[in-house]
């Protein structure tokens, strides 16, 4: 249900308006809707339309394309999960004889699989379904155009054969496996693969006059899973809040969290955009703010989902419209408006409820080398290693009840740190994958690789 927007100050609110106005009207999209999620609730809704009196609300499904394919990702992750697959399976393992088996799970996820961006003609966007009725028909007489693994190639093919694989594995069609599994239980019930009003019609506008066109809507038959459902803003709302904390019902907030991770080797254009993808979610760098979601389109629409974990704000913006108005700019930009006007308000501070006291002892400074790093205990039972000042390696490890920690990102990403104790039991040093983190600099009294000169630390004279 959408809060009230009074949650949000007048002045953000106008802010926000004033957004999406700039967008329709030097867009020229005949509607444009979004909504803006903070906390794990819609607080502010809004929509521009050229139909006078009317103005689509939270319940109008619009086509959203290519988030779809984050739904499809979706039910790939569900699968691995419950034990029934890998990432690192060929996808020939699970279904057989497509031409394109030797890609595997991970890689038509991350899009790095080497297929094709689109199917053989005719553009499949604009032209039935029925026109490719198997999987042959989708992928071509040569499905690869590059190395798999090698490089990100965005393939709508890619994700025509993980909703394959799907139905393969689940025994039943795409669309009656995402409802059950992913619709339902997140109480999606206005997302949909075929429209059900009330919902926007397809436009396309004329590049140099303004005048319109009505757009075709195809049912997309074999390539649905790469861009055939039609959603709401209040609908994409409530997906963008399990993307940022996932729901036991359908994903961990730990698979959730695997999905917003960057799975596909950056080209060079790619770092300077600060761009890349993870496991069905576009992730990047904005102003300064990490941003994960998707964009999507089809003939007649675009619609855009992005969510800042961090700031714990999303947005949804949809329209009616081939082209014109940048919804993923649009999109970043409403999260911004609200993360600066209204910063999200951190949580109290509070004490852990118990601590070990051994753990407790290995707490304060330590150095790696001349490399200075504190080691702390936090309220969320972690350990985290950051350097005392400017930057450098730190992350955060998590207890495996044996007495060492495994790292949970950055360069110590599943790395094992471990006390490492004299015959007396006192701590000699920390090892964290084979690095020595001592007391003090090359601390005499640990074992330190290479030793320390006898002679100590010295002046010169």
């Amino acid at each position: 249900m959408t809060t009230p927007q009074e949650e949000l100050l007048p002045g953000t609110r106008r802010a926000l308006l004033h957004r999406i106005a700039v967008a329709q009207a030097e867009g020229r999209a005949p509607s444009l809707v979004a909504a803006v999620v903070r906390d794990g609730r819609t607080v502010w809704h809004g929509a521009r339309t050229s139909v006078d009196g009317h103005g689509p609300d939270e319940h109008v499904q619009y086509r959203i394309g290519s988030i779809t394919k984050t739904f499809t990702a979706v039910l790939v992750l569900r699968l691995r999960d419950e034990g029934v697959l890998d990432l690192g399976d060929p996808l020939e393992k699970h279904v057989p004889g497509t031409g394109a088996g030797e890609a595997t799970i991970a890689e038509l996820l991350a899009h790095t699989s080497g297929l094709a961006a689109e199917s053989p003609a005719p553009w499949w966007e604009r032209t039935p379904g029925s026109l490719r009725p198997e999987l042959a028909d989708v992928l071509g007489e040569q499905p690869f155009l590059h190395p798999a693994g090698r490089r990100f190639h965005y393939s709508n093919p890619g994700y025509t054969l993980l909703g394959a694989l799907v139905e393969k594995l689940r025994g039943a069609p795409w669309e009656e496996v995402l409802r059950r599994e992913v619709l339902e239980p997140l109480g999606l019930d206005r997302t949909s693969t075929r429209p059900q009003a009330p919902h926007a019609g397809g436009w396309a506008v004329h590049p140099w006059a303004d005048v319109l066109l009505p757009e075709p809507a195809e049912d997309l038959g074999r390539m649905a899973p790469a861009g055939q459902l039609w959603s709401t803003s209040g609908d994409l709302a409530r997906f963008a809040v399990f993307l940022a904390k996932g729901d036991d019902r359908v994903l961990s907030a730990r698979t959730v969290r695997e999905m917003r991770m960057p799975a596909a080797p950056a080209e060079a254009a790619d770092v300077v955009d600060g761009t890349t993808y993870g496991l069905g979610l576009q992730i990047q760098h904005r102003e300064g703010r990490l941003l994960v979601g998707h964009s999507g389109s089809l003939p007649g629409f675009l619609a855009n989902l992005t969510v800042s974990v961090a700031d714990d704000v999303a947005a949804v913006v949809l329209a009616n419209c081939t082209s014109g108005p940048p919804l993923s700019a649009v999109g970043a930009d409403l999260v911004r408006i609200v993360a600066e006007a209204e910063p999200r308000i951190p949580d109290p501070w509070r004490p852990l409820t118990e601590v070990d006291t051994s753990v407790l002892e290995l707490a304060g400074q330590w150095y790696w080398g001349t490399h200075a790093f504190a080691l702390r205990l936090t309220a969320d039972g972690l350990v985290s290693l950051e350097p005392l000042s400017g930057n450098g390696r730190r992350s955060r490890f998590q207890a495996n009840g044996d007495g060492t920690w495994t790292g949970l990102e950055g360069y110590y990403a599943g790395e094992l740190l471990k006390a490492v104790q004299r015959p007396d039991g006192s701590v000699s040093h920390l090892d964290l994958g084979s690095f020595v983190l001592t007391r003090q600099p090359y601390d005499e009294g640990a074992s330190v690789p290479g030793g320390v000169d006898a002679g100590g630390w010295r002046g010169v004279g």
